[in-house]
């Protein structure tokens, strides 16, 4: 049985953060390969500030071209939106019967679990891998059901923002060092986030 790790978000843009946080966990867990599943609409956020479904999969692409445990997933692009983690997982589950998903958030992704669609399932059936990020406040972490499996990794806290990013695009400065080279190449000279 082959384990994946989903690292589900809008990449928009995909960042070296992203980068070393996969790398870590594929680095530092049993997984043994890790899916950038790119979201075309995340429910919890805005979708004006979302770069085309396409731009940002071509992206995650260029940007683990040399990672051969990595791969970036468009399955959510054929899903109906608003796209809910929980109907993702039981659709991969049907294409990849010799597959066990695990889920990676980060800390603060942990907090709000418990508003998650069917979030007692998801929390049931599948390994949760949990990255750590800096919590503005107080940390409430969740309850969680006794048969949950959460695995806490102490992956290096990346506090690269893509909103950041996109806002530094626009006002011309250089974020040359914040994105994977191939993705800088892709982006530069294109009036994508101007």
């Amino acid at each position: 049985m082959k384990k994946v790790g989903l690292f589900f978000g809008s990449f928009n843009p995909v960042h070296i953060g992203h980068l070393i946080l996969a790398n870590y966990i594929i680095e530092n867990t049993d997984m043994d390969e890790l899916w950038f599943v790119v979201s075309p609409q995340n429910p919890f956020k805005d979708k004006k500030s979302l770069l085309n479904d396409h731009h940002r999969l071509d992206m995650v692409r260029l940007s683990i071209s040399n990672y051969p445990k990595m791969r970036a997933s468009d399955v959510e692009f054929s899903l109906p939106t608003p796209s809910y983690t929980i109907d993702t997982l039981t659709y991969l589950k049907e294409q990849y019967p010799d597959h066990r998903f695990a889920l990676i958030m980060g800390e603060d992704n942990l907090v709000g679990l418990h508003k998650w669609k069917n979030a007692e399932l998801l929390m049931k059936n599948h390994q949760i891998i949990v990255y750590p990020r800096l919590l503005a406040g107080e940390k409430k972490t969740p309850k969680m059901p006794a048969d949950s499996s959460v695995t806490v990794v102490s992956a290096p806290v990346i506090e690269l923002s893509a909103t950041e990013i996109r806002k530094m695009i626009q006002q011309g400065r250089n974020v040359r060092p914040m994105l994977p080279p191939e993705v800088f190449d892709f982006l530069d000279g294109s009036n994508l986030y101007r």
